[in-house]
């Protein structure tokens, strides 16, 4: 690897020189914030007399090629099609005279220095070559304008340096010095020099590169041009594709598939890595998988099952106005195995019916959403684990679920029931307020409403049928308890509708709700303002009787499942060190998995025994340090000790290292979850699998 300091005139100058951004790299994609501040940059040289301005570092391998050099950028595509960009509209800006250089022929000048091979075939003489989806679009800034892309953001920044240089007050002649003086570290690889790492270790003053940005480039950069172009085209375009560009969220829901740990966003290259050369397969084997899982993600993304079932693609675009990513992963496995013939298309539309209920009920019950993660990351495997097969999958799917506790429970229709009768619906998210009511509307008719888009373009909103602020009448209409009334019930579903006419009603009297020749409940296209019109008026009968009609109605659109499958064995119930809101009183410890290894145990300190051994022989300075170091944690010096004195029942880990084992479990939890804080551990990773007993063990 070379590096030497060069102008960025000098590394693009050269009739026999072409700059090939890799299939491997992004788009183009500098924003026009930064097209500013290279522009603000230049004008300050011009402006200051500025000898210089660092201007970032150029990554590339040379490749002869006959007789003209292709320098592969690895890192620096951004500056350097921003320049050229910038060239480009100087030098079309003048050749169309609304600029004017005093510089002969300045236009041919750029042209010919870094812009374009004039010898070279017509069809080939741009000197920079960008990726497939921005190459076209650089073409045609050499052409009409009527033929430019307008959906290019090349297009965008083009123009945007077009005015820029129409309306400046330095000339073209000052602007194209100042380019001459931006200064480069040109970095030439040798050929055997890993560019992945080194592609890696730079510390780019650029745009950040995504997450799935850096997976691509790791796939696809060390293999030969020729290999690059084919594997892009074959697979890297269509996951894009099928991902809608969203390659990072994609590769996190394949690694929780495939791995069984969810990594955040920022690592998910880093998780990738680490997969992909632990499964030493061919690359060929892994882009076919992930290919293939792509495509299961857009069936998701874009709603669309191709099963032929409209109920499912409606319940998919349900769940999507939810947003409710934790459910991907296994969703995803539930499509694989329908392809893979073993389950039916019925069989999928129940387990995604029976999802959307179980999200649902949890958010009316208020259950904390902290557990869906793990619940919908293990729920495949732990499905498949009952008997090993993936026959009754559906009744095991339903029995799984039934089957959680606490913050993952399915909420029943007693719970669900009281939940919803007395919610403040007026004040749930908005996406959940638009789910119920689209449902509320919609169910059991095929003659629907286009509830979502007249939600979101502001026609229909959420209508208080007793209004917000009692006027006289409506306090006379509700009687001696009409505060109380008001209080209890304005804001619960019982007294909210949908209407276009919001402003129309306001605070009128039921009846001119009613009867209102434009926006009244009798004029209404809404099924639900159909049935309010029926009433004569509106109180504390009339609540109480429409609340128990949708609570009613509620339990038909989202009914509780039943599961007629008996396991062989007892499950256990589980739940991670992640879950703080876990009560182990009189729970037992069956087995933990610790990073996907599952280990029997007959109690809980026969488990804090093995776990902190484990941790102690990660790296056995951390338990040394805090023995010799107690007034770091000064909390831990009761239970952690060089010596066995002093502690009641001593748990030796090392020579020098003893913990205190009687302790209680709800202090062993706590005390590792410290532990892995400090090894710098995911305690999700560590799952306790739980059984009934009379009484928890110690």
């Amino acid at each position: 690897m070379k590096g030497s300091e060069a102008k960025m005139t000098g590394f693009m100058e050269g009739a026999d020189k072409r700059y090939i951004i890799p299939v491997y790299q992004r788009k183009y994609d500098w924003k026009l914030e930064n097209c500013r501040q290279l522009y603000s940059d230049l004008k300050k040289i011009v402006l200051e007399g500025r000898s210089s301005h660092f201007f970032g570092s150029i990554v590339s391998s040379v490749v002869p090629v006959g007789s003209r050099l292709e320098y592969h950028i690895i890192d620096g595509q951004q500056r350097l099609t921003t320049v050229t960009l910038l060239l480009l509209a100087m030098r079309n800006l003048i050749a169309q005279q609304k600029l004017v250089s005093q510089s002969g022929r300045l236009d041919e000048q750029i042209a010919q220095r870094f812009l374009i091979s004039p010898w070279a075939a017509a069809d080939d003489q741009i000197k920079l070559r960008p990726v497939k989806g921005d190459r076209e679009a650089l073409a045609r800034l050499f052409g009409d304008e009527e033929d430019f892309d307008p959906t290019s953001n090349l297009t965008h920044n083009y123009r945007f340096f077009c005015d820029m240089l129409l309306k400046e007050n330095i000339s073209v002649d000052e602007l194209y010095a100042a380019i001459g003086k931006l200064e480069i570290i040109s970095i030439t690889l040798d050929h055997d020099d890993n560019a992945q790492l080194i592609f890696e270790s730079l510390n780019s003053t650029g745009l950040a590169l995504e997450e799935g940005d850096k997976i691509r480039n790791y796939i696809l950069m060390g293999l030969n041009p020729r290999e690059q172009n084919s594997y892009y085209d074959t697979y890297w375009t269509k996951i894009e594709k099928c991902t809608g560009n969203d390659v990072s969220s994609f590769v996190r829901d394949y690694l929780s598939i495939k791995e069984q740990v969810t990594p955040t966003l920022n690592t998910v290259y880093h998780a990738f890595k680490i997969y992909a050369d632990g499964i030493r397969q061919p690359i060929t084997t892994l882009l076919d998988d992930l290919l293939r899982y792509a495509r299961l993600f857009e069936k998701l993304r874009t709603c669309k099952s191709g099963l032929g079932e409209k109920r499912l693609d409606d319940c998919l675009y349900r769940m999507s106005r939810l947003d409710i990513g934790v459910t991907r992963p296994f969703l995803m496995e539930v499509l694989r195995l329908n392809q893979d013939g073993k389950l039916s298309s019925q069989d999928v539309l129940t387990v995604f019916l029976t999802t959307e209920d179980y999200l649902f009920r949890r958010n009316i019950c208020e259950v904390p959403t902290n557990a869906l993660n793990k619940i919908f990351l293990m729920l495949n495997k732990e499905i498949l684990r009952y008997d090993g097969t993936t026959e009754n999958y559906v009744e095991k799917f339903v029995y799984a679920l039934l089957s959680k506790r606490e913050s993952g429970r399915f909420p029943d229709d007693e719970e669900f029931s009281t939940a919803l009768a007395a919610k403040q619906v007026y004040s749930m998210r908005g996406k959940y307020k638009a789910y119920l009511f689209e449902r509320l509307e919609n169910y059991g008719t095929i003659e629907t409403k286009d509830v979502y888009t007249h939600l979101d373009n502001k026609v229909y909103t959420i209508e208080h049928i007793m209004p917000q602020h009692l006027t006289p009448a409506w306090t006379r209409a509700l009687g001696p308890n009409s505060a109380e009334i008001h209080s209890t019930w304005l804001h619960r579903l019982a007294n909210l509708t949908l209407t276009g006419y919001n402003p129309n009603l306001s605070n009128k009297t039921f009846a001119e709700k009613r009867d209102a020749e434009e926006g009244g409940y009798k004029a209404s296209g809404l099924k639900m303002n159909q049935k309010i019109a029926q009433k004569e008026t509106w109180g504390l009968a009339e609540l109480e009787e429409r609340n128990r009609e949708l609570v009613a109605l509620a339990l038909k659109i989202w009914p509780f499942p039943q599961s007629g499958f008996v396991p062989a064995e007892k499950e256990f119930d589980f739940c991670t060190l992640d879950d703080e809101d876990v009560n182990l009183t009189g729970r037992s410890i069956a087995k933990y998995s610790l990073q996907n290894v599952e280990q029997p145990v007959s109690s809980w300190s026969s488990m804090f025994e093995q776990v902190v051994k484990f941790l102690h022989e990660k790296d056995k300075s951390v338990l040394f340090e805090l023995v010799h170091a107690p007034d770091e944690d000064s909390s831990l010096s009761t239970i952690l000790s060089g010596t066995a004195e002093g502690l009641r029942i001593p748990l030796k880990i090392d020579d020098g290292i003893y913990i205190e084992k009687n302790t209680s479990t709800a202090y062993k939890i706590s005390l590792l979850r410290r532990l892995f804080a400090r090894y710098e551990m995911n305690p999700a990773d560590l799952v306790f699998y739980l059984k009934d007993a009379d009484s928890a063990d110690s």
